[in-house]
């Protein structure tokens, strides 16, 4: 039987039809003729992507982003993450060189694929795994993708990659669930010889996964996540090192995500609750946090405390232990037999090794080309070597220096972990000799113990306090409050002392060829220990118009100070009538080696130089507002800047720093200390100093990095104008771009630039009171204040820079110059 339509049953059926065309034809690229407009979005040909404009929950600002074409919303990578859209009036399009460009309204490039040797007829095409290929139509050559600039997903066929060469692909994480711009968490491959996952904040460790086997990372327990099918980690010939996974059904759907507050989530599409699920995360608990427990601590996140000593260590500060902070980690108790003299080894006394079951092993595993069973013997043959374990599938693993991010696990993961010890540790039931010897030693330790008391108080007797000596007992000492006559300064916690042998043995008896620098304290010398470990000591000369006054003052702030961006304090040594101070060893030297240098300053572009300011003014912040005490540095410059490996700033020489109380806000000194350039007016006029003094020479260290230039030798022209008088010039006439080292002239930096120059005058006014604090100069740095303030007259600028009289009535003797090397 036919019947006949009515005509709306008719339009409905063309109107479906339309649509099922539409859907059928949607097309899944972009080329200069077919934009992709704000209410328009390209759909992958398998309808797994699409792409789109998109705002953020509670953001009104607009996107372009990839997103999973499911109702349940997942944003897997953002172009203009750093420049959003104020309207609905944006176009993603081919530009007339062939790049793929954001468009606002007015036409502007708010973001651009930016490819140099781009061609005009090229298309970008969105595929089905999500990745966005711009194509050269003509050769089919692929001119750039998004796959090399992932935001903060991890989708299945992407590669995360680095090289020894510096290539790197990482994860970025947003800076909160409503907006994407660029965050402080970071992830990605490390490409040691035994490659591992990790996570940074700030450039900093924060969590990693453990050495690859070939099959899992055996830092993550139980990593049998239910839906993949294929992690894979690769090496190829060029030494490029990269992370690809799949899944074994096709038609799940799963992705990692860099949450932006650092955890790395396993996000599955339910088809039960129609939404994302976190199937897996970590860090997990807080012991997957990177070096929880410090050097030679090991985290169990079921004990109570978490963090405890290896065997055969203590806390290396026991009043942080017991309060809950655990960063500066453990110390050996006893010392190695094998870093003691033959004569010791031969009574049979040798070190042996504890085995730590099912453990997270520690960071930097070298792998050892060795057999399973000589890798303990090789170990034990080497005494810089602290520990070892073998795995199945990547074989022998030796540690050398500190043992950092241990963490023992509950099961059967992890590996089984070999410590150095001493013979001590190792519960031998020791002979008669042992005995006598024992008895031999104390008694020799409790007279020269007496004598040295004795002497100690002769010596205060006839006001020699200058002239201390520590009669030796042993390599390495732990003592607390080793210098009572400092009644002024806060009392020294247990700090490691070293014999002068060791650090001349280290130094090569301070072998000129190992000197990295001098300052006003004296020489600096790169050494290394028994251990192996590298370290920087730094020698109180006879010379010197400093004593015991400035190196106490370093001994006690410093040993009492932990922070990223501070220089850490390891030990000292009083013998001898030496003073010497044992530090971390930079191997970057200081920052002034690089400011001089125009081959090395080429080593900093402008994200590396913000990022060393930015650093300096966290490193300040701490001393000025967050450390348990208020320190005032006094002598802030390029040469106490040190550079690590990775070129992280830390500040250095507490030599002149003072200590306020609660209350205190300034204070007076009839002795002017410090560098010339670096000075504060009213500090080095009067005497007077606060953190604003220390603002100050803030403000010339941001100048000087942003230019390239020290402010002591720049002069400018015919009026001799310095370094601030420039910059100031440059600002009042809105040309502050021009301040930038040549070596970096980008115009796209301009409106950093500009900000940075800015907050830099406003640290170097004349007027203390004028002057932010460092909390106010990091929020301006990081846009967090955005309007900043005009600012007033610098200081020295009325009278184009110091005349020598006003030069000469400061005491040069009691101001510190620093040589060109860093240390």
């Amino acid at each position: 039987m036919i019947t006949s339509q009515s005509p709306m049953r008719g339009s409905l059926f063309l109107l479906l039809a339309c649509f099922c065309l539409e859907a059928c034809t949607a097309v899944d690229y972009i080329t200069i003729t077919q934009p992709l407009l704000d209410s328009k979005t390209i759909v992958s040909s398998g309808q797994t992507f699409k792409l789109g404009f998109f705002r953020p929950a509670n953001n009104s600002d607009r996107y372009v982003g990839i997103m999973f074409n499911v109702p349940a919303v997942a944003v897997v990578w953002v172009a203009n993450r750093d420049r959003p859209l104020n309207d609905s009036s944006g176009t993603l399009t081919i530009s007339g060189d062939g790049n793929l460009v954001v468009l606002n309204g007015q036409k502007e490039i708010l973001w651009s694929s930016n490819v140099s040797n781009s061609v005009a007829n090229s298309t970008a095409q969105l595929l089905d795994t999500g990745n966005l290929v711009l194509t050269d139509n003509s050769s089919g050559r692929t001119l750039w993708e998004s796959f090399q600039i992932p935001t903060n997903s991890y989708l299945r066929w992407m590669r995360l990659s680095s090289s020894t060469k510096g290539q790197k692909i990482r994860l970025t994480s947003w800076r909160s669930p409503s907006d994407p711009s660029i965050g402080s968490f970071s992830l990605g491959v490390e490409p040691q010889q035994i490659p591992q996952l990790f996570l940074w904040n700030d450039n900093k460790p924060y969590w990693r996964s453990g050495p690859w086997n070939g099959n899992v990372f055996i830092g993550i327990p139980g990593m049998d996540p239910v839906y993949l099918n294929d992690f894979n980690l690769v090496t190829d010939d060029t030494g490029l090192v990269y992370a690809t996974f799949t899944y074994a059904n096709d038609t799940a759907l799963l992705y990692y995500e860099l949450s932006s507050s650092g955890s790395l989530l396993e996000k599955f599409l339910s088809d039960r609750e129609g939404d994302w699920e976190v199937t897996w995360s970590s860090p997990r608990s807080p012991c997957d946090v990177y070096g929880k427990c410090g050097p030679f601590g090991s985290c169990n996140p079921h004990g109570s405390p978490i963090c405890t000593c290896l065997q055969g260590f203590e806390p290396r500060d026991k009043v942080e232990w017991e309060g809950g902070n655990w960063t500066s980690g453990c110390t050996r108790r006893a010392m190695l037999q094998c870093e003691r003299n033959n004569s010791v080894r031969s009574e049979g006394k040798q070190d042996g090794f504890l085995k730590l079951p099912n453990t997270k092993v520690p960071d930097l595993a070298e792998w050892v080309a060795t057999s399973e069973d000589e890798c303990g013997t090789q170990c034990s043959n080497n005494c810089p070597c602290v520990a070892y374990a073998s795995y199945p599938g990547i074989g022998c693993m030796h540690w050398t220096g500190s043992l950092i991010d241990i963490q023992q696990f509950p099961s059967s993961d992890g590996a089984d972990l070999y410590i150095r010890v001493p013979y001590s540790e190792l519960g031998k039931k020791r002979d008669m000799k042992s005995v006598i010897a024992t008895s031999v030693i104390a008694a020799s330790l409790s007279f020269a113990l007496s004598a040295y008391f004795c002497w100690k108080w002769l010596a205060k007797q006839k006001g020699k306090e200058d002239q201390i000596s520590l009669i030796e007992a042993g390599e390495v000492y732990k003592v607390e409050s080793l210098f009572s006559h400092n009644l002024e300064q806060p009392k020294l916690e247990e700090l490691p002392l070293y014999s002068y042998e060791t650090l001349a043995n280290a130094t090569d008896d301070f072998e000129p060829k190992n000197e990295l620098g001098k300052g006003g304290f004296g020489p600096v010398y790169k050494g290394k220990l028994l251990n192996g470990q590298q370290v920087a000591v730094k020698r109180l000369s006879n010379s010197s118009n400093q004593g015991i006054k400035e190196f106490m003052n370093e001994v006690v702030l410093i040993s009492k100070l932990q922070h990223r961006n501070l220089v850490r304090l390891l030990g000292c040594c009083v013998q001898r009538e030496e003073k010497m101070l044992v530090y971390e060893y930079m191997p970057n030297k200081s920052l002034d080696f690089y400011v001089i240098d125009s081959k090395k300053r080429n080593l900093l572009d402008w994200d590396r130089r913000k990022f060393i300011i930015e650093g300096i003014g966290r490193g300040l912040l701490y001393l000025h507002r967050d450390s348990r005490l208020k320190i005032i540095h006094r002598d802030l410059k390029l040469s106490n800047i040190l550079l690590d490996e990775e070129l992280n700033p830390k500040i250095s020489d507490f030599g002149l720093a003072r200590i306020f109380g609660g209350n205190q806000d300034q204070a007076n000194t009839n002795r002017v200390v410090g560098t010339y350039g670096y000075m504060a007016p009213e500090y080095a006029m009067g005497g007077q100093f606060s953190e604003k003094s220390d603002v100050y020479s803030f403000g010339i260290l941001l100048l000087e990095i942003v230019s390239g230039k020290k402010n002591t030798s720049f002069h400018y022209d015919e009026n001799k104008l310095s370094l601030i008088g420039y910059a100031w010039k440059l600002w009042n006439i809105k040309q502050a771009i021009k301040l930038l080292d040549p070596l970096l002239s980008d115009p796209r930096v301009e409106v950093e630039v500009s900000r940075y120059v800015h907050a830099g005058i406003l640290c170097v006014q004349e007027s203390a009171s004028d002057r932010p604090n460092m909390s106010n100069v990091l929020s301006m740095l990081n846009s967090e204040i955005a309007e900043l303030p005009p600012p007033k007259l610098p200081a020295y600028t009325a009278t184009l820079g110091l005349s020598e009289s006003e030069s000469s009535q400061h005491s040069v003797n009691d101001v510190s110059f620093t040589t060109l090397q860093g240390r």
